[in-house]
């Protein structure tokens, strides 16, 4: 009997101490993957942005997150939380949004056994369960007006009672906001209290929608590319130019989110190496393929003179691209990298039209 008692003993401290291990690397991959330098972007807006996380993550202040929809707010506030000294406390989120007044607040500060039907234990709230480290809370701009005066308290003084309790609770927690709404046109409105928002907006932080960078399109496209054909089995590797020039110039309202998705859905239906223009369906886009193939069906493939023009001057375009690139590659010795800068493009755009060309 002793001996199965001292063995059981055994076995529960090495689950404990196993536990324990996997609890430690599994902060230490989420750490790694939520390392500001994984923030895709080399824009000036997002290195104003990196500037920003930098700045705030050495110290305790509030932030309040701005952008549209699909800007990666809870991106940049993981970043936030995995570079400052609170890295070892929990990153507890919240989506204000999605919860019903009744239930956020129970979800927020937690509930005593017997506080409302169904409260048959005591419960902590995500302000309890983030102590010692950063509490997210996502679109705080459609929380409703008492919840509003609940939270500044919460905010302000760092404590607060549960639902159903008089037992006062102090903790320490860094608090993130992030909001797609306009919250200075809400205080013009009473829709949101001016003293709440002067205590969540001590650091805004403005998140660029990608109409506003571009420029960073191209390695966005890059990183989900690798991504999705590795999550999907498939070995798409490129990106035809149309294509490229129809994914810049799409004014994506759904931001990264959207484009996440728009290249994981293209590269589940394509059939080779390469993504193409007509598997971005692209609603109402002027000038996209499936305008374009609508036209040609219903011309009945008919061939004229001005159905050629476009072929000829696109053959004229290729050969006056090809030699440029060729006279870049001969002006550096055939390095790519420094040929890139000459012709104003990036080294993976070269390399791609280096191989469609056939250059040495």
């Amino acid at each position: 009997m002793i001996a199965q008692a001292v063995a059981d003993y055994r076995a529960r401290e090495q689950e404990k101490s196993q536990l324990q291990s996997e609890n430690i690397e599994l902060k230490r991959e989420l750490a790694k993957k939520f390392h500001p330098a994984n923030i895709i972007g080399e824009s000036k807006r997002m290195k104003e942005v990196y500037a920003a996380i930098d700045m705030v993550s050495r110290t305790r202040s509030t932030v309040l997150l701005r952008g549209e929809t699909g800007t990666g707010k809870e991106l940049v506030a993981h970043a936030i939380h995995y570079a400052s000294l609170r890295s070892k406390g929990p990153f507890i989120k919240v989506s204000c949004a999605a919860l019903p007044e009744t239930l956020l607040e129970s979800e927020l500060f937690g509930y005593e056994k017997g506080a409302f039907t169904g409260a048959v234990a005591k419960k902590p709230g995500r302000f309890e369960m983030a102590n010692g480290g950063t509490l997210f809370l996502d679109e705080i701009g459609d929380i409703s007006a008492s919840m509003q005066v609940k939270l500044l308290r919460a905010l302000q003084e760092r404590e607060f009672e549960r639902v159903g309790g008089t037992e006062t609770i102090h903790v320490d927690v860094r608090v993130i906001a992030a909001t797609n709404r306009d919250l200075e046109k809400a205080m013009q409105e009473k829709q949101f209290r001016e003293d709440l928002y002067y205590r969540l907006n001590v650091v805004p932080i403005l998140l660029p929608s990608l109409r506003e960078r571009r420029e960073d399109i191209p390695l966005m496209v890059s990183h989900f590319l690798k991504k999705s054909s590795l999550e999907n089995g498939k070995k798409v590797r490129y990106v035809s130019d149309p294509a490229m020039e129809y994914l810049m110039d799409y004014g994506w309202p759904g931001n990264i989110r959207e484009l996440e998705n728009a290249i994981e859905r293209a590269v589940i239906l394509c059939k080779t190496d390469t993504l193409e223009a007509d598997l971005f369906p692209i609603p109402g886009k002027k000038g996209h393929p499936t305008a374009v193939h609508a036209k040609t069906a219903a011309a009945n493939d008919s061939k004229d003179l001005a159905a050629s023009v476009p072929e000829n001057l696109s053959e004229a375009v290729e050969q006056l691209e090809k030699k440029l690139i060729q006279n870049a590659l001969r002006e550096t010795g055939g390095n790519q990298r420094k040929a890139a800068k000459v012709l104003g493009v990036t080294e993976r755009i070269l390399g791609y039209k280096v191989k469609t060309y056939g250059l040495k």
